[in-house]
């Protein structure tokens, strides 16, 4: 966002991320701590797909960028980072993640690193 920007926020509760064909192109934020990944791993799994299906065979979804913002005390709690690393790696520049972690002791793995702010 930038200074001015709109934004919609939406803060716990039933929610999801269904776009139409036809719909106005959205880029998503999606913040997550501990185990409330779990909806938001579901809407980047469903963004994925449409980006698949879009890539491989064409359709009328104009896609955004979706940026994850996930926070735990230390990778262990970071649940499905590896799947979340595989889909940046399968769809790069279209999603993202910066993970955050608050009491991290023991040393990061390189592949997470990169993606690593905190302690």
């Amino acid at each position: 966002c930038t200074l001015d920007s709109e934004v919609a926020l939406r803060v716990g509760g039933d929610f999801f991320f269904d776009p139409q064909p036809g719909d106005s192109r959205v880029n998503l934020v999606l913040i997550a701590g501990g185990v409330g990944i779990n909806p938001l791993f579901s809407i980047l799994l469903h963004i994925a797909d449409l980006h698949g299906y879009q890539e491989g065979k064409g359709n009328r979804h104009k896609l955004g960028t979706a940026k994850l913002y996930y926070s735990a005390k230390n990778t262990s709690e970071l649940l499905f980072k590896k799947n979340i690393l595989g889909l940046m790696k399968a769809f790069p520049g279209k999603i993202t993640c910066c993970f955050h972690v608050t009491q991290q002791r023991s040393q990061i793995c390189k592949e997470l690193q990169p993606h690593i702010t905190g302690k």
